[in-house]
């Protein structure tokens, strides 16, 4: 976005925000309000910017558990309940999962190990550690390519979150191929929807998931929820599914994944 196009669109003069953005003048806080609306700056960011420019943080964190996100968990839950016999999760920016129905559970602890299933359950480790859902997947290499190019472009837009940073270089050690060889192929349309191709102990179904996000919210902890959200992908595995479903259900380790 050029200047000109920013100091348009958050109604400022273009003398304005090159003075802002040169230091000559100091930014009120509705000025950076406006400019970190203008440019879609996540809300930790915002609070950050506003710190540079002397002023208070805006945007709180609220654990999901808090007793004011009482009303927020029941939204949750009712689109996870709604979801149902199909797997859905609530992630945090880490994939870590806060919430699952119960279908969830059974598609986590039918593919990955046990050993694997701390509460809260990370879903990228848990599908990309050795252990975990990664023996199952036919179309692993496809599928792991699209997951950790996706996961790059979120984390490392933020280089000074530790966490983040360590999360990337774990699932970076798990996929052995150089950087170079996972980015040949740049993400094309066909991205978007990469099935999952399973495979285990006789049964196969091919699964595609989709991910939804709060509309305009204003605290840290709904802006970075994702609700995950998996279908199948053909006819076929439409019938599997149903039928695992209806099974009756397995033990490990489901109780960490409905942590709420």
């Amino acid at each position: 976005m050029s200047q000109l196009d920013l100091a348009m669109h958050a109604g400022f003069s273009a003398r304005h925000v090159s003075f802002i953005e040169t230091g000559r003048t100091q930014p009120s806080r509705h000025a950076l309000l406006v400019l970190a609306d203008s440019l879609d700056i996540p809300l930790d960011e915002r609070n950050r910017l506003l710190e540079a420019g002397g002023y208070a943080h805006v945007y709180r964190r609220t654990p999901l558990s808090a007793g004011e996100m009482t009303h927020m968990r029941g939204v949750l839950q009712f689109i996870l309940d709604r979801h149902q016999p199909y797997p859905a999760a609530v992630l945090d920016r880490y994939s870590n999962c806060l919430m699952a129905n119960d279908a969830c559970v059974r598609l986590v602890t039918t593919l990955v190990d046990p050993s694997l299933l701390a509460d809260p359950i990370n879903f990228l480790r848990a599908t990309f550690h050795p252990l975990g859902a990664r023996r199952w997947i036919v179309n692993w290499r496809e599928l792991s390519r699209h997951l950790l190019i996706r996961t790059e472009r979120e984390l490392e837009l933020a280089p000074t979150d530790a966490t983040g940073v360590a999360l990337l270089d774990e699932l970076r050690n798990y996929d052995a191929r150089p950087a170079r060889d996972r980015a040949l192929h740049g993400s094309d349309g066909g991205d978007l929807l990469v099935p999952v191709h399973v495979r285990k102990n006789g049964i196969e179904f091919r699964l595609f998931c989709t991910f939804m996000t709060l509309g305009t919210p204003q605290d840290l902890t709904l802006q970075e929820l994702r609700i995950e959200t998996f279908f199948p992908a053909d006819d076929a595995s439409e019938r599997v599914w149903r039928t695992l479903a209806l099974a009756p259900a397995g033990r490990g380790g489901s109780g960490s994944l409905r942590s709420m």
